[in-house]
């Protein structure tokens, strides 16, 4: 397979986390879980393959997805296809990112997986269209940044108080009750009026958004290979006991953390994890 990252451009590095493309993607499996990790994601297939989602717990299809689409917010799991030969183009925003190029409050788009064109419009088949007619990489990659930025809007980027709490629990995921509660407090308006921000520009609410960062810190202990004390994590983690910190695991994993280990997950791709690979 062959993977190429774009490099942001300054005035869309404070939105987009990444720009990528792949090619000849050859997976040992066809159904695949993706945990979430706070971002929001803007997918095309290249390669004329339809996409599936499936039922977490049968594995049956639920939905066909075509071009392009986007997944927003997800608070577990989800089950999606993945294809011999694949070749894809995904811009991933920010955890703040999306609202000013989605125009909509981001809350919509919880739990979902959507048809791009419902909520961008059809100017998104004319981008795919840039991206698969452009000679290499850097036109296709060319091709995104100027849609991105015909579609900013300045008056729709959330305010500083904003950017400041999710900046706050991203340095320091691993808070206890005592000291989220101690965060959350310090936003300078009411409570209500905290959540209202964040389902609108983020989706999900502060308590949430943090439970993912901690989870996805977790996954990067496994991944840098540290000797591992479930006991040890849980307490660093702020879990109030490791009963808590297996719950939360295997919530948004779908896999206790031995079956996790056991299963040689953190060989594979980070919040990509094969369900029917043979073997």
């Amino acid at each position: 397979m062959t993977l190429e990252q774009h490099t942001i451009s300054t005035e869309l590095e404070a939105y987009i986390e990444a720009i990528f493309h792949f090619k000849g993607f050859q997976p040992d499996h066809s159904i695949e879980r993706v945990v979430p990790t706070g971002h929001i994601f803007l997918i095309f297939e290249l390669d004329g393959i339809p996409r599936n989602t499936f039922d977490n717990e049968t594995l049956i299809p639920q939905s066909t997805y075509t071009e392009a689409w986007i997944s927003g917010m997800h608070k577990r799991y989800i089950s999606i296809s993945a294809h011999q030969d694949s070749e894809m183009f995904v811009i991933q925003f920010k955890p703040t990112g999306a609202h000013p190029f989605l125009h909509i409050p981001i809350h919509e788009l919880n739990g979902k997986v959507i048809a791009a064109e419902e909520v961008v419009g059809p100017s998104i088949k004319k981008l795919r269209q840039a991206i698969v007619n452009g000679e290499n990489n850097a036109a296709k990659f060319q091709a995104a940044e100027q849609w991105l930025n015909q579609r900013y809007k300045n008056d729709l980027t959330p305010p500083p108080a904003i950017l400041e709490l999710v900046d706050r629990l991203k340095k320091a995921p691993a808070l206890t009750a005592s000291e989220l509660t101690a965060l959350i407090q310090s936003y300078p308006y009411s409570q209500k009026h905290l959540i209202n921000q964040f389902k609108k520009y983020l989706g999900l609410t502060p308590k949430y958004f943090q439970r993912i960062f901690r989870f996805n810190e977790i996954l990067a202990k496994i991944y840098q290979k540290q000797t591992l004390s479930w006991t040890q994590i849980s307490y660093d983690c702020g879990y109030t006991d490791q009963s808590h910190f297996i719950k939360e695991f295997r919530h948004f994993s779908g896999f206790n953390p031995q079956e996790f280990l056991d299963q040689n997950f953190s060989d594979e791709e980070p919040n990509f994890f094969p369900l029917d690979r043979e073997g």
